[in-house]
């Protein structure tokens, strides 16, 4: 660690300079506002934040080119470039590519884990339980209700869901209005509900130790 006198003031150039320069993050636009939260809470004024669309949450083919075409490009800016995906239905491609980049990213299947954190939710093992975010509760209808059909097509519900048996809104925020919201999701799509306060789970841990 960097021995500073204890009346030290940085600058956000000289934080950065101590830290070990400036970091950008690529992350996927559904968590931009949980990226900017930690890193303001943490005072990480070394980080940068690019999104992503949000919609590749529904396309993740799209990620991979995405990310290395930004990598290309903004390289030379930075001292470190660091991805805020988890796998995200890459099939383990997005973390091959990272490494080929030689770039970090964020570990775990998908941001319902790393919210959790990794090893918590790998333990419960739930095959049958359908995840909402924050942002997914938000975006519910642009998201899952509307790209699916269900509003059109109610009889979707049972292709699509009859393998659930309920809804978890991951909270990472306590917000009762997004709860409620989160509710209405479960019973629209027939499931039973489950509120789990997550808070920001690994992805905290993962920007702090840039």
């Amino acid at each position: 660690m960097t021995n500073l006198p204890a009346d030290a003031t940085l600058t956000t150039e000289g934080f950065a300079a101590v830290t070990g320069g400036r970091v950008l993050l690529l992350a996927c636009g559904a968590l931009a506002r949980e990226i900017l939260a930690v890193k303001e809470s943490n005072g990480l004024n070394h980080l940068d934040l690019q999104c992503l669309p949000a919609i590749y949450h529904n396309h993740p083919e799209r990620i991979i080119p995405a990310i290395e075409e930004l990598v290309a490009k903004h390289r030379a800016d930075y001292d470190k470039i660091f991805v805020v995906y988890a796998d995200c239905g890459t099939g383990g491609l997005l973390d091959v590519k990272c490494k080929d980049l030689g770039i970090e990213m964020v570990k775990g299947p998908h941001c319902y884990s790393f919210f959790e954190g990794n090893d918590a939710f790998a333990a419960r093992d739930e095959m049958t339980a359908f995840y909402l975010t924050d942002f997914l509760v938000r975006q519910f209808d642009a998201f899952v209700w509307e790209p699916l059909g269900l509003g059109k097509h109610p009889a979707l519900r049972n292709m699509y869901f009859g393998n659930y048996e309920k809804l978890v809104y991951q909270a990472q925020t306590k917000d009762p209005k997004l709860e409620a919201k989160a509710k209405d999701c479960a019973a629209r799509l027939g499931l039973a509900y489950e509120y789990r306060f997550t808070g920001y789970g690994d992805l905290a841990t993962s920007l702090t130790s840039l």
